[in-house]
């Protein structure tokens, strides 16, 4: 017992001595609290960077393009500030900052396309940090989207060799009768230097379809190594199989491939990438047109008391158009019956408090709809100055997202290009879409003293939302703006 309280002792001090050597020999030695330093430094663990993705500008937003960056590398950023353009389905937007600090790292070049929402755009460090030592984060955000299909790259062929000994009639209806290609499928297939019979078709009569020439890409080992451009080359010389050998009055399967600085040969076509605004307008009008019951109906307006007034007021250095006049009528109608004034939602007819009326104006990226708001509440010439600046900011691509959304009523003019009389698509969730023609003149018998007079008539075609607007409904609704057009006084009393 006493023996072993005297080892403890001894080993107590025994510790005690060794601390204080370790103390002394650490003194000794600043080099180590030096290398401490510079393995716990931000310059070799890398600064914590704040991450910028890209935002929902609109609601109907899924992706987006890199227009411009309004800032660079290095510079000081503060909340509010732009920091880029970008191309919504609607419009380009400025993108704002959030937080303050400096632009440390840009991740998407300007130019870049179908960027989705949420991916990371570029990277903002605090204001002084090192923004040059910002720690760049993995790609985790490609990483699960690429992730999914390696499994059924890696299944494809598995499940591939099985069945090819199963099902040996694919190859030999590819074989017996003549090749059958999507052009998106050849396009792939030439692309990558890809014999097109190795492709198991799946589409009508057995046409190679595009998702067939992506699978025969993934399971194909020579896909990635073919440089492609090397390889085309020689077939390329070869438009000369494509010389008349099939017999005469025999189509060709496949167009010919044109040949970039030479005419096209008949067939061949050049593929246009679509913009977000395209892509967007497509998708809306074939939601209406495949979901919305439309019903048509048209009327003839005289214009002589718009075009009279419209006179007098340039007399007085009041310049107003007769789409101006238009929109008016159609708000104060609106007012007048509220009926109309209503939107489908998913759970039925909503009536709408206020009056908001969307005018289509044509663009090089397309049609938007920007609104004049509060339009019975306003005068005409009020309205006028309010359509010229919307449209030019629709022009110039710089409409905010409050101004072209919620519109409760939409007019689409083409008088000015000669067009008679149309019929327009509804733009959802809206219930009615009103189309407007050129006027004309037309000699017409007076019913009050039975005589010939001419008349300016302009038709006007409303497409209604058979679920919310019957024909009833629209007829009185034409029936009212009318009135409203052809006495442009009533107008300012209604």
């Amino acid at each position: 017992m006493a023996a072993s309280l005297r080892l403890g002792r001894q080993g107590i001090l025994f510790g005690l001595r060794l601390s204080k050597f370790n103390k002394c020999l650490w003194a000794t030695h600043p080099w180590q609290e030096q290398v401490r330093s510079f393995f716990q430094s931000p310059w070799f663990l890398g600064v914590s960077a704040l991450k910028v993705q890209m935002p929902a500008l609109s609601p109907t937003m899924e992706e987006g393009n890199i227009v411009k960056w309004l800032k660079r590398e290095g510079e000081a950023v503060a909340a509010g500030d732009a920091l880029c353009e970008i191309e919504t389905d609607k419009a380009v937007v400025t993108m704002e900052s959030n937080d303050d600090g400096v632009l440390a790292k840009i991740l998407m070049e300007e130019g870049s396309r179908n960027v989705r929402l949420g991916t990371l755009i570029a990277l903002m460090v605090e204001e002084g940090q090192d923004w040059k030592q910002v720690e760049i984060p993995p790609p985790d955000a490609a990483a699960p989207s690429a992730a999914p299909p390696a499994p059924e790259a890696v299944t494809a062929p598995a499940v591939a060799p099985i069945a090819a000994p199963t099902p040996p009639p694919p190859p030999a209806a590819a074989t017996s009768g003549p090749l059958r290609l999507s052009p998106a499928a050849r396009h792939i297939l030439d692309t990558h230097g890809i014999d097109p019979k190795l492709a198991t078709p799946t589409g009508p009569r057995g046409l190679i379809t595009k998702e067939d020439a992506l699978n025969l890409l993934k399971t194909s080992p020579a896909a990635k190594p073919a440089p492609a451009t090397a390889a085309p080359p020689p077939p390329s010389p070869a438009p000369t199989p494509a010389a008349p050998p099939p017999p005469p009055g025999s189509r060709p399967n496949i167009p010919p491939l044109s040949i970039p600085g030479k005419p096209g040969a008949p067939g061949t076509f050049t593929e246009i990438p679509a913009t977000n605004v395209r892509r967007v307008i497509a998708q809306r009008l074939t939601q209406s047109k495949t979901t919305i019951p439309h019903a048509y109906a048209s009327v003839d307006c005289d214009m002589a008391a718009v075009m009279h007034l419209r006179k007098d007021l340039a007399k007085e250095q009041i310049k107003v158009s007769v789409n101006d006049f238009i929109i008016k009528a159609a708000a104060v109608t609106l007012k007048e019956m509220p009926e109309v004034n209503v939107t489908w939602s998913g759970d039925g007819p909503q009536a709408l408090d206020s009056i908001h009326i969307s005018i289509a104006v044509a663009t090089d990226k397309g049609l938007i709809t920007p609104i004049i708001k509060d339009a019975a509440n306003k005068g005409v010439q009020e309205i006028s100055a309010s359509a010229k600046a919307l449209a030019q900011k629709a022009r110039d691509g710089k409409l905010l997202p409050e101004e072209y959304q919620g519109g409760s009523f939409s007019i689409s003019n083409l008088g000015m290009f000669g067009i008679s009389g149309f019929s327009a698509v509804i733009n959802p969730p809206q219930a009615c879409i009103l189309a407007v023609g050129t006027s004309r003149s037309e000699l017409r018998l007076c019913e009050e003293d039975q005589s010939l007079r001419t008349q300016q008539l302009m038709r006007v075609t409303l497409s209604s939302d058979g679920r919310l607007v019957d024909d009833e409904l629209a007829s009185r609704f034409l029936d009212k703006f009318r009135e409203n057009l052809e006495k442009p006084q009533r107008m300012a009393l209604a």
